[in-house]
């Protein structure tokens, strides 16, 4: 029947193989992005590869836990769990609610901790010179030259000699908006899955075991009052 024992147990597991799958995708992702050149050196790296780790052993301990109906590693998932709810479930509605004033901010912070090799490579992939003002045409110790950009910038330009390439920010600022939206829109979606997987731990966990047989002593057929 469905919501009973069984299914309980199966609903939990797949859940969790659920689980298990997005932080190998993560994990994946984040080794991808260390081997790219253009985020190596991002801090968001490591914190994408803590997550899908961290991810992938709390949905170990659900998936051992549903198949043996381990009453305390039940207990534990369900806890962790939740407070991985709690964390998500912020972060979320953080992202979600950032306007463009903070967006920008974080972006200039961003720029400003990155290395000179990264600042040019984002100025080529997106066509853009410096963060919100024109920089040096020959660059400076802490930001790239513009000269090569320019040129592909001017390319089709009714006025090459004085084209040049807008700053970066006005360039980023539609996909760092899309970022934002896309991370609290997935993470919130999330957030709402672990709550789930609580609630169905709990369920599971105190729903008893139809196959259990409760142990009993057996004592000879001898009477042992005569």
């Amino acid at each position: 029947m469905c919501g009973g024992f069984t299914c309980s147990k199966n609903a939990l597991i797949a859940l969790n193989i659920l689980y298990v799958v997005v932080a190998s995708i993560l994990i994946s992702v984040a080794v991808y992005g260390q081997a790219s050149s253009l985020v190596t050196n991002l801090p968001i790296v490591g914190g994408i590869l803590a997550c899908g780790v961290f991810l992938i052993l709390i949905s170990l301990l659900g998936l051992l836990g549903a198949v043996k109906h381990h009453q305390v590693m039940l207990f534990f998932y369900m806890v962790i769990l939740f407070l991985l709810f709690l964390v998500q479930f912020s972060v979320a509605c953080a992202c979600l609610t950032v306007n463009s004033d903070q967006q920008e901010i974080l972006a200039r912070q961003g720029w400003n901790e990155v290395p000179i090799e990264v600042k040019a490579q984002v100025q080529e992939r997106f066509e853009c010179c410096g963060f919100q003002t024109r920089l040096p045409q020959n660059g400076t110790a802490t930001h790239p030259s513009c000269v090569d950009v320019d040129k592909r910038c001017c390319q089709n330009a009714l006025d090459p000699l004085h084209c040049q390439c807008e700053p970066c920010m006005e360039r980023l600022k539609e996909t760092i908006d899309y970022a934002f939206k896309l991370c609290g829109g997935i993470g919130l979606f999330f957030s709402f899955t672990e709550l789930f997987a609580v609630w169905l731990a709990r369920r599971y966990r105190n729903q008893p075991d139809p196959s259990y047989k409760e142990p009993h002593a057996i004592f000879p057929r001898k009477n042992y009052l005569y």
